[in-house]
């Protein structure tokens, strides 16, 4: 296995990475930017209020994102599974 196999797979591990972790951090962020804004708007300064919101909205991302999430993985240990003898030699 070369250099540059190994640095590609690096790679897209990394994206895969970033991709799987998507969707619970942005809805977090919206969630939590509309939280900002009601609080910021009503001048309530409840930490909890803004905490929980996030919490749940990142819940429910994962879950309508497992499927997708759990593709992406399965397809990319399918590939790591494919290079692997090669890392022997």
């Amino acid at each position: 296995m070369t250099q540059e196999m190994l640095l590609a797979l690096a790679r897209e591990a990394l994206l895969l990475m970033v991709l799987a972790s998507l969707p619970p951090i942005g809805a977090s962020l919206v969630v939590g930017f509309g939280m900002s804004l009601f609080q910021a708007t009503t001048q309530i300064q409840e930490s909890t209020l803004s905490i929980v919101p996030k919490l749940c909205a990142a819940v429910l991302a994962l879950v309508i994102a497992a499927p997708w999430i759990g593709t992406q993985l399965a397809q990319f240990m399918t590939q790591l599974m494919a290079v692997l003898p090669q890392v022997a030699q």
